[in-house]
This record gives C-alpha cells, structure tokens and sequence, in this order.
C-alpha cells in the first residue's frame, strides 16, 4: 500500500510562506510527477512527504496514519536523490545491501532482495563492482536498487536524472517507467523537465511559487490547461500565447494555440509574417515566425521536410477548434 494524503499542508521558514496550506491525494500504485519552474516548491513538498523537513502546519497520511510527526525512517518511503550517494570503497551488492545491513536483516533474506532487485535493474552482473566502475545511468539504477530493497510503500524521485546526459536520460525515463510497471507501487517523481512529466507520469502536479496550478493525467493538462501558466508550461514547444485585438476576436485576453495546430501556407491564411529562424530536428522542424501585429514570434511545428527558410513571406491558420481563450486573470474559458 502506498496511498497518500495531504491535508492543508504548509511550509513556512519563519515569516516567508514557501508552500501555502495545498491539498493533494496520490492513489496507491500512481506514477505521480511534480513539475514546475526552479523554485516553485516541489522539491520542497517532496522533502516535507519523505520528513526531511518539518511540516508547519497540515497533517500528510500515508496509507491513512498521520505520520506528520514521524521521522523518515518510520515512513516506509525510500528516497533517491539528484547525488547517487553511493560509497565508492563498496561493490554493488554491499552498496544495495547497506540499508538492510542497518536493519539487521537476515543474510539469506538481504542475498534473495538484492538478486531481486539486480535482476530487475538488468544489474546481476555489475555486482562485485564498484561504482567507479560504471556509468552514470549504471550508478543510478544503483542508487534506485538500494531503495527497492527496503521494499517501501512509496518511492521518492528528487530530480534523478538531471546528472545524466542527454540519450542516458531518456534510456532511464523508460527504464524507471517499467520499473513502475514491474513493482505496481506509488511513486513520487520531481523534475523541472515537462518533457520527462508528459512522458512518464499518471498524474501531474504542476507548481508555481508553493501553489497547485492544475493536477491532472499528462493529456488533461496538454488538452484543457487550466490557466495560462500551464498553457505556457506544458508542451513541447510551448503553446503560443497571443494578446491584443487578435485574442479580441474571441472574446478573450489571451489566445493560446500549439505550435502543431498551425497551418503554413504561401499564398493564403488567417495570419500574415516572416519566417526567421527555424530548427530543423530531422522528423520535425519548429519555425519561428514574426506575425503582423502580433507582438511575440509564432512558433510552429511542421514536418521535417518543409521548404521553408529565412525570410520567407506566409501565412498562419490555427485550427480554430483548437484555440484556448483565457480572461484576464489567465484563467481558462470554457
């Protein structure tokens, strides 16, 4: 069981409020992302679940036990750092073993947890190594078999991935995601990359400033942003944003469309501009597009193998079903 609850939980470091009392209810067996900008708190709120820090106020349940004045230790979660923390004078096997140690566990039952685990992390035969030894994603399933040994009720991600570079990351996102699949237990994923939120999650919590802007599956949120904030945030590239007499026309503040609900044409459409820089990815190909009137660049995403370049005059249809309008305070309009 891995069900957690927070009940008007708040964080203050004497006068300044970093998390305004907020409400979350995380179902036993989600994949559950935190996202948001650097300093908006979800590291924080991690760090408050996993008793790392004091709760100021708020009560947080863990399979419906109070446990905001528990230390860490009697929480049944397991935490994997940004840092892999591992001892470089230890192999693999006494590296994954060590918190088991500590819970004097039998060694018949730490041997049957830590073949278990290797297996799971494809590291069976990396054991008698040592961390100096291997690769960075390597150390890293490390550091994740450590936690899957204490067998705990929820497994907390603090960012894990950010020391990796860029294909050993995305190898780890699916990695840890079947990992999910395998072990069928709650898991708690911070990141300021929307990309690895939409990719892995069940559930996102998007946070500004120690505030829940929206919570919802990766498609609710990319779908039906409940404010401009997560119109901007979520999405890759993110969702153009569009004031003045154009969002007008709709009876909204702002006007939001994504870059792959443009249309491009040369000779006809709704919006007149000049495409300027343009990033070709192979697959796809994203142009950035001053539009007539419009006092931001349009990004738009087309096929890999458009024929467009610098300077080029066109012409801009939204799919006009597709449009998000928001009011005045950014919130969305039905």
């Amino acid at each position: 069981m891995g069900r957690i609850q927070l009940k008007q939980v708040k964080k203050a470091f004497g006068d300044v409020v970093v998390i305004p009392p907020l409400d979350l209810e995380i179902e036993d067996g989600e994949f559950v992302v935190f996202v948001g900008p650097s300093g908006c708190g979800k590291s924080t709120l991690l760090r408050l679940i996993a008793g790392l820090e004091d709760t100021t106020a708020g009560t947080i349940e863990i399979d419906g036990q109070d446990a905001t004045g528990l230390p860490p230790a009697k929480r049944r979660l397991a935490m994997v750092f940004q840092s892999y923390a591992l001892y470089p004078h230890m192999t693999v096997r006494k590296n994954i073993a060590f918190p088991m140690r500590m819970a004097k566990m039998s060694l018949q039952e730490q041997n049957s947890r830590i073949e278990a685990a290797a297996k799971a992390l494809n590291l069976t035969d990396y054991l008698d190594r040592r961390p100096g030894q291997l690769s960075g994603g390597q150390r890293q399933r490390v550091a994740i078999g450590r936690a899957i040994v204490r067998e705990p009720a929820a497994f907390l991600f603090d960012e894990p991935l950010s020391n990796l570079d860029a294909a050993l990351r995305v190898g780890m996102r699916m990695e840890i995601s079947e990992l999910h699949k395998k072990l069928d237990t709650t898991m708690i994923y911070v990141t300021h990359d929307q990309v690895e939120a939409m990719t892995m999650a069940d559930k996102i919590v998007v946070l500004q400033a120690g505030v829940i802007e929206q919570v919802g599956s990766p498609l609710e949120l990319y779908r039906t942003p409940r404010n401009k904030f997560v119109a901007g945030f979520i999405g890759s590239p993110k969702m153009n944003l569009i004031e003045g007499p154009e969002a007008a026309k709709h009876n909204a503040a702002t006007i939001g469309i994504r870059p792959e609900h443009l249309t491009v044409s040369p000779e006809s459409g709704d919006w007149k501009g000049i495409v300027g820089v343009s990033e070709h990815l192979g697959s796809d190909t994203f142009f950035h597009v001053a539009v007539d009137g419009f006092a931001e660049t349009v990004t738009v995403r087309a096929g890999g193998d458009v024929d467009l370049h610098y300077g080029d005059a066109i012409y801009l249809t939204p799919d006009h079903e597709l449009i998000h309008r928001f009011d005045e305070k950014g919130l969305r309009i039905p």
